[in-house]
């Protein structure tokens, strides 16, 4: 499995942004699509976005489409999650994934709390 870090969660005001970083480690990091997905207090994981190992196709859901955008650099073995005109709604713990093609998300980082205040 690969190793992730998430980072740049913090407190943000209603209509503000935030970009999240995953750094990977471990595995060749263009070997693996990635997605982010999200927890609120109380609910399920959710997906958020994701990316292919080319960074060539992008995938949201419908409650962040059009203020998120997922990238990759794989050069920096890294994946970013740039949230605009945040909402009390996104307030969650945001996880980065990691799966290979045919497999499902396996590897998990940490997570970065988001908190967006009203």
């Amino acid at each position: 499995q690969v190793q992730l870090v998430e980072s740049g969660g913090g407190l943000v005001q209603v209509g503000g942004s935030l970009r999240l970083s995953c750094v990977a480690s471990g595995r060749t990091f263009s070997n693996y699509n990635m997605g982010w997905f999200r927890q609120a207090p109380g609910k399920e994981r959710e997906f958020v976005a994701s990316v292919t190992r080319s960074g060539g196709s992008q995938w949201y859901a419908d409650s962040v489409k059009g203020r998120f955008t997922i990238s990759r650099d794989n050069a920096k073995n890294t994946v970013y999650l740039q949230m605009n005109s945040l909402r009390p709604e996104d307030t969650a713990v945001y996880y980065c994934s990691a799966r290979r093609d045919l497999g499902s998300y396996d590897s998990w980082g940490q997570g970065t709390q988001v908190t967006v205040s009203s």
